[in-house]
């Protein structure tokens, strides 16, 4: 196991440090302290050729306004909230306004451009990086002083395991994701619409033109949402269904898990081999196949576009703060957010 830390650049005097985590087998993942941002994640293909599966800017320049916010973890909570409001123990809050009339992935700043304190790991089987900030009251609207722990760990089975833990002095809401875009062809080489994806899910959130769900929770039978039996991304993309179509052709749509830490979401590229297997603790997935990433900007050495890469972000359901029939999102005061996801990264050589 390998721990190398660079500093890359500075932001206000801010040092910015990568994280370079390495295993016993090759596969090395690379996060910085801006974001908590993933930029790199090697892993062979059926051949053995090691490729960066993570969409990634060229620039660091880019990460500064980083407006599909590639790699980060987002919060306070991830997903949209409609009308930018909430009502939390007989009192309103606003927050700040980011998309439209609505709140998304934490506010203008959220963590996604915090520089979070961090400090590396190396064990035996295991390397990795712990990060940490304090969310101040009133931050982006939210009430409370929450202090947030991040640990990313990669491990001698090629799984990176990203642990979430935070505590607030007074009520909030919190849902925290990782926003990373995996794209299994290596250095972007390819599109993801030859991409397979398998779901263990029943059920799924129809969205209103807001892209916010509508509150009904609808089975996927005989929708282009049953991912049960797996399906291709362009057979998904090439769908007449409404909910497919306005959100920019693709998904954009979070899925009711039925199990956990059962293989429940699997991505695989026939053409390298490789799978990922994402199992996590959180009551859904928001699935989102990069409709609207930007057209032109350098991105794994290529210019980036429509489907370049898919996002699996594990988290409670978006906008449960306007749902009661959700899952709640509430972080009680004193009580420990604790939320846990695991990559697995593996090879098919058939």
């Amino acid at each position: 196991m390998k721990l190398v830390q660079e500093r890359r650049t500075e932001i206000n005097g801010h040092p910015i440090i990568a994280f370079t985590l390495a295993n016993d087998h090759g596969m090395e993942i690379t996060c910085l302290n801006y974001g908590c941002m993933i930029t790199s994640i090697l892993v062979p293909d059926k051949n053995g050729n090691y490729e960066n599966v993570v969409l990634a800017f060229d620039e660091f320049s880019s990460y500064l306004t980083n407006r599909p916010y590639l790699g980060t973890v987002i919060g306070r909570v991830a997903g949209r909230i409609k009308n930018s409001c909430f009502e939390l123990n007989r009192k309103k809050y606003k927050l700040y306004e980011n998309e439209n009339k609505n709140h998304l992935h934490g506010g203008k700043k959220g963590f996604h451009h915090v520089i979070w304190q961090a400090a590396g790991f190396s064990k035996k089987e295991e390397v990795g990086v712990r990060f940490l900030h304090r969310s101040v009251d009133g931050e982006e609207g939210y009430p409370g002083n929450v202090d947030v722990q991040v640990t990313y760990t990669l491990n001698n089975q090629n799984e990176l395991i990203i642990s979430y833990h935070a505590i607030s002095d007074q009520d909030t809401p919190l849902t925290l994701t990782n926003h990373t875009y995996f794209n299994l062809s290596g250095n972007a080489q390819r599109d993801i619409l030859q991409h397979e994806l398998k779901i263990k899910s029943d059920r799924f959130l129809p969205l209103d033109h807001e892209f916010i769900p509508t509150g009904e929770i609808k089975d996927v039978a005989g929708t282009p949402f049953d991912l049960r039996q797996g399906k291709t991304l362009k057979e998904v993309i090439n769908s007449t269904d409404p909910q497919i179509c306005f959100v920019g052709h693709g998904y954009d749509h979070p899925f009711v898990l039925n199990a956990h830490y059962e293989e429940e979401i699997v991505l695989f590229d026939p053409k390298s081999g490789r799978t990922l297997v994402v199992e996590t603790d959180e009551p859904g997935v928001v699935v989102y196949t990069g409709n609207h990433l930007p057209n032109g900007e350098k991105m794994n050495g290529v210019l980036s576009r429509k489907y370049l890469g898919i996002c699996l972000e594990t988290q409670a359901l978006p906008d449960a703060v306007h749902h009661p029939h959700f899952p709640s999102c509430i972080l009680r005061a004193g009580e420990v957010y604790s939320s846990t996801t695991k990559y697995a990264f593996r090879v098919s050589y058939e």
